[in-house]
């Protein structure tokens, strides 16, 4: 039974479901390369314009497997085929969104870190156990939850291994929106519906864009920005008419 089910819910929508329930959707080296192949795949596939990532109702994910920590050698954080699987995920130029039902936490915390936005439901609970082990967070966590929280939440989150509900997880910018129980997934799916109608030319740039934030000091990205508002594509173009003409947009990505 493959650890990854891929569906099609909508048009232009690709679904993610990792499927390691006994495991609570821990995230094996095999399951990582699963999704690393997926995502290779819908990044060359101009028929995918969003990719949303979720588990069961149980559990998004409770993190690394922890069957596959060595007791000596490498962490199991520097493996390669972890490291690459975790870069492209990271790089994936599409929208990505994640929907959260139960426990995302340790690895399955960092990979709501990496998706563009969180859908989190009444039944979901983010943290970064690790401490609670004598390790911490080692797939990005420590670098990117201060920046999505703050620094004295994120280290309260991993010094303590405590964790949030859906609720604060929003309040403090974690999730994108809280939801009823067992809906993260359609309203994903909703959200992801909607980027589909939008240029995904201009899409992918919004995300380029915001992405540089992170990366590079405000002066610089502010003046990549403004290059890059020098764009004109046909997307443009057909946006601009079919707002005089009072019509819906046909975008084509080119």
């Amino acid at each position: 039974m493959t650890d990854l089910l891929i569906s099609r819910p909508e048009d232009g929508v690709l679904a993610l479901r990792l499927n390691r329930p006994k495991a609570r959707n821990a995230l094996s080296i095999g399951l990582l390369g699963e999704i690393r192949a997926a995502l290779d795949a819908a990044r060359d596939d101009d028929s995918v314009r969003a990719v949303v990532l979720s588990g069961d109702e149980t559990a998004f994910s409770a993190g690394a497997d922890i069957k596959e920590m060595p007791s000596g050698g490498i962490p199991m954080w520097g493996q390669r085929d972890r490291l690459l699987a975790w870069k492209t995920i990271e790089r994936f130029p599409k929208p990505l969104l994640a929907a959260v039902e139960g426990f995302a936490l340790g690895g399955g915390c960092e990979l709501c870190l990496l998706c563009d936005m969180v859908i989190a439901s009444d039944t979901a609970r983010f943290g970064q156990p690790e401490i609670r082990i004598g390790a911490f967070p080692g797939d990005g966590g420590t670098q990117r939850l201060p920046r999505a929280i703050g620094k004295s939440r994120a280290l309260w989150m991993m010094m303590t291994g405590n964790t949030i509900d859906a609720r604060t997880a929003a309040e403090w910018g974690l999730a994108t929106e809280r939801v009823p129980a067992g809906r993260a997934l359609a309203r994903a799916v909703d959200i992801a519906r909607d980027i589909t109608q939008m240029s995904p030319i201009a899409i992918g740039m919004i995300k380029e864009e915001v992405l540089m934030t992170y990366g590079k000091p405000l002066d610089e990205s502010l003046s990549l920005e403004r290059k890059l508002l020098l764009w004109q594509t046909e997307d443009h173009d057909e946006g601009i008419a079919a707002f005089t003409e009072k019509r819906k947009p046909v975008y084509k990505g080119r």
